[in-house]
């Protein structure tokens, strides 16, 4: 099931995922079933379904994307009180 936003602006999703994170979800998972049937390393295919939970989408946010803004708040940024009386 397609479905493309409303607005026209928006990234167009597949199921729960945007197709760009859609896309690299099976590059991932090409690339870790192939590490995994050649050496037998497990740790691509655990990164890969990682990503893919939390590249969820649920009304325009993923729990990735509230990751990004919580390090870009806490330590990336700095914060700046001002007191006035």
């Amino acid at each position: 099931m397609y479905i493309y936003p409303d607005n026209l602006k928006a990234a167009p999703m597949l199921f729960l995922w945007r197709l760009k994170d859609l896309a690299a979800i099976g590059v991932g998972a090409l690339i870790s079933v192939f590490a995994l049937s050649q050496t037998g390393i497990s740790f691509p295919v655990v990164i890969t379904l990682v990503y893919a939970f939390l590249a969820i989408r649920f009304e325009d946010t993923s729990i990735l994307d509230f990751i990004k803004y919580a390090v870009k708040y806490f330590f990336i940024e700095q914060q700046e009180f001002r007191w006035k009386l």
